[in-house]
């Protein structure tokens, strides 16, 4: 049987930093409270009173542009006189 996340569910994995130190020591998926997707990143720090883990997640949205993006200026072909 797979594993199903439920709404506030994460988990997170050790993550390659490949030589860069800003990224997250640990990255992952999981579900919010209202059952939307996150992207949950950890980073392990130093504080006064020994170590803990910073915490930071971002909505995954599903909506991706489709078709030809719009510029600024598409509108203006019909204006052309030739």
């Amino acid at each position: 049987m797979a594993y199903e996340q439920k709404p506030g569910d994460f988990a997170l994995f050790k993550n390659d930093k490949e030589g860069n130190e800003k990224r997250p020591d640990y990255t992952g998926n999981g579900l919010a409270l209202d059952g939307s997707r996150i992207k949950v990143s950890a980073w392990i720090k130093q504080g006064a009173k020994g170590k803990f883990m910073s915490c930071r997640f971002q909505v995954m949205t599903r909506d991706k542009p489709q078709g030809k993006p719009q510029g600024k200026f598409d509108d203006l072909e019909e204006d052309i006189p030739f």
